[in-house]
């Protein structure tokens, strides 16, 4: 090999191949590898539309330094199947000095052989290596990872550890083979290939870093807020919150369980909540279309309850396995009459966990369903996050009636400053009251009487203005002074920042808000961040452009706007934040 080399302290690694593959788990060993050398990383999954057993693909960036989102181009693209390759070309973008790494037994399409014939290409016999040196085709991925430690400089002893964890459970005999698997690569590509490109991974190993899963942060967040009972039921690409939570709930005396269905899932998380336990489902858009019926019982009898929507995109089964922003339109409005509910939305990983513990903070103490419009692209991927505050948390428990008040309880008192009348829990002498979805009078009786229905809905709503003043997460990024501002929330935040710090670099004046409650909207932080803007900018994957219509149903926005809206299926990248922001600048 050769030995001049580049080094390189930010370096974006794709891989595509089939399912049984092991595409996505060789990602978490080299995500699990680099963060154990205190390195900061960023995995992004990507699956077919048949979620299992199809084609599967992966993008892990490593950096030196914090890492906003996935990046742009790819340094080093891996195929295992060049088959499955074409049905990811589309959301795939290379150098032109990026590095192909392919399966010698797999020739690249003819077509691509002239395009990229000035791309430094690496043809090595994954899978004959596989069945001829170790005996089962299992060890094909691993092979490869051995030679991208050789190739790259990946960090080998990290693998090794990666490797160790994943199949000690298993038996010394599969760990052996695995390492024997690694070396394999390794020395393959030391005795066979010479190095075509220029540049390799170089960096200073520091304290490891801790790497999450964003809806694993959801359900953690969800927990240390003291959810202890969950109910859901199946669903791409939110399922992993249930495989989270039952996995590790019942660790902390809580009850998980799979429902027949979504409404029904909703139901035992009314039902438990009203019994004063802490409750949790999740689900993403056809399951949230399902919900909203129990959503709306939440919302009259006014019972805490906290709905994680993992959006993807649609409608219908849509594209179950890749991101879109929406749902917006359908967490905010999606029931029936006026049934108000808080909206919030994570920005990242780290942001889940959060967001979980305030979304649990809301729904107790103004007893109110609470929606979590998370996505697919931060659900399913893993980022480096800081350690999480599990232990030192402060949660909210919802208020309970004193002796004094149930003596004449009254469980949906009027003269309440806040909207919010102190909820009892059965059991509770002197607690007892009817809830349920029919309007009701202050003792929980039904009734039909105008005024009274006027005054609750007003009670329910009056809510909303202590929500803001105490809760209104807003983040803003880059020049304060700035005349142009880009608004955008959920998962666009990454590349939003990333963008604005690209432009700083090149002179350029620009700021950005990240609204994280989204309803009831937080009209005075963005009064304040529109001040002296001359253009806006609204980032957001809706086709119909569902938060710029939302912003503009609450907001009068006198500046230009400049949209940049699509489809989702595939995230922004920073390029495409940054080149439409030069437009405005």
């Amino acid at each position: 090999m050769s030995n001049h080399i580049m080094a390189s302290t930010d370096i974006i690694i794709g891989i595509v191949g089939s399912g049984g593959d092991g595409v996505i788990t060789a990602g978490e060993f080299i995500v699990s590898a680099v963060s154990s050398e205190g390195l900061f990383s960023f995995l992004l999954k990507s699956y077919g539309p048949q979620i299992r057993g199809g084609e599967s693909s992966c993008r892990v960036r490593i950096s030196q330094n914090p890492v906003q989102s996935q990046g742009d181009d790819l340094d080093v693209l891996v195929v295992l199947s060049w088959a499955d390759y074409l049905k990811f070309e589309h959301e795939i973008e290379l150098k032109e000095n990026t590095a192909i790494v392919h399966d010698e037994d797999d020739p690249m399409p003819e077509d691509h052989v002239e395009r990229w014939a000035a791309h430094p290409t690496y043809r090595i016999p994954f899978k004959r290596l596989a069945k001829e040196e170790m005996q089962t085709i299992l060890t094909k991925n691993i092979i490869m990872l051995g030679s991208l430690v050789e190739l790259f400089g990946l960090p080998e002893r990290g693998i090794r550890h990666a490797i160790e964890r994943k199949f000690g459970k298993k038996s010394a005999g599969v760990v052996e083979k695995n390492l024997e698997a690694l070396a394999c690569g390794k020395r393959y590509v030391a005795e066979n290939i010479t190095k075509a490109d220029d540049w390799r991974l170089e960096y200073e190993a520091s304290e490891p870093k801790l790497v999450m899963e964003g809806n694993a942060a959801t359900a953690l967040g969800a927990a240390v807020a003291g959810c202890r009972f969950y109910a859901g039921y199946p669903i791409t690409p939110a399922s992993e919150v249930m495989h989270w939570m039952a996995s590790h709930l019942p660790s902390v005396g809580g009850t998980v369980v799979q429902a027949e269905d979504e409404i029904s899932a909703a139901g035992m998380v009314v039902g438990a909540s009203f019994g004063g336990t802490k409750s949790m489902c999740a689900t993403s858009g056809p399951g949230f279309t399902l919900k909203s019926e129990m959503l709306g019982l939440a919302s009259m009898a006014e019972v805490p309850m906290v709905i994680v929507d993992v959006q993807r995109g649609g409608p219908s089964t849509g594209i179950p396995t890749k991101s879109e922003q929406s749902d917006l339109m359908q967490a905010v409005y999606g029931s029936h009459g006026d049934c108000p509910r808080v909206v919030i939305a994570p920005t990242d990983v780290e942001d889940c966990f959060d967001t979980a513990v305030y979304a649990f903070d809301i729904a107790e103490e103004f007893q109110i369903p609470v929606v979590l419009l998370s996505d697919q692209f931060i659900a399913q991927r893993k980022e480096t996050v800081r350690p999480f505050e599990v232990g030192r948390r402060k949660v909210f428990d919802r208020v309970k009636p004193n002796s004094e008040q149930l003596s004449d309880y009254k469980r949906y008192r009027l003269d309440t400053e806040t909207g919010v009348s102190p909820m009892a829990v059965p059991g509770m002498a002197g607690g007892q009251y009817p809830a349920s979805g029919i309007e009701h009078n202050e003792v929980g009786d039904p009734t039909s009487r105008i005024e009274l229905h006027n005054s609750m809905t007003e009670k329910r709503y009056r809510k909303y203005k202590y929500i803001v003043e105490k809760y209104s997460f807003v983040r803003t990024y880059g020049d304060d002074d700035a005349e142009v501002g880009v608004l955008a929330w959920g998962s666009t935040k990454g590349v939003v920042k990333e963008a604005i710090a690209r432009l700083q670099e090149e002179g350029y004046k620009v700021g950005a808000m990240i609204p994280q409650l989204l309803h009831p909207f937080p009209m005075e932080a963005f009064d304040q961040f529109l001040a002296g803007k001359k253009r806006l900018v609204v980032a957001e994957l809706s086709y119909r452009g569902q938060f710029l219509q939302f912003i503009r149903s609450r907001c009068a926005i006198s500046a230009p706007i400049h949209h940049i809206a699509r489809p989702g299926g595939k995230p922004f990248t920073v390029r495409e934040i940054t080149d439409a922001l030069r437009e405005v600048l």
